[in-house]
């Protein structure tokens, strides 16, 4: 993979083995094996506070029945949101949800994750974090917004 590659495309599998989604603490719903959040009402004022580099978006890929989970807040063909514990810097990157419904091997998840992590800078990550914990900080202190778990 050409390190400048600006944009990449994986199987939802290695979503959830590299962003590591959660169910947040205040999430009012049990939508997405329960660690989604919902479109409307109280999650969706709750997911306008947590940090953007932190949240993806599942819709519905349109013509075909598959989906998809993007990086930040989308509102159209939205599904529900997802909350991770490692950011994604608004990195071009999208995980499809086969309609299928088939899962990597073994193999195929290390080599999609191999490749995540070349894609993804450590730096980059790490500034983000530290970045998305100040402004965390600071919210708390001045809106008491919810907390990130």
């Amino acid at each position: 993979m050409n390190s400048d590659q600006k944009y990449l495309s994986l199987h939802e599998d290695t979503f959830y083995e590299f962003f590591k989604p959660y169910r947040h603490n205040h999430a009012n719903y049990n939508i997405w094996g329960g660690l989604g959040l919902e479109t409307f009402g109280s999650d969706f004022e709750l997911v306008k506070q947590l940090p953007t580099t932190h949240v993806w978006t599942v819709i519905d890929g349109g013509d075909n029945l598959d989906q998809w989970i993007l990086t930040g807040i989308h509102t159209v063909n939205r599904v529900c949101y997802l909350v991770t514990e490692v950011p994604h810097n608004w990195r071009e990157i999208e995980f499809r949800i086969p309609a299928r419904g088939y899962s990597l091997t073994r193999l195929g998840l290390l080599r999609q994750t191999n490749k995540i992590r070349r894609f993804m800078s450590p730096k980059v990550i790490e500034q983000t974090q530290q970045k998305d914990r100040r402004q965390m900080e600071v919210s708390l202190h001045h809106h008491k917004a919810p907390h990130l778990l």
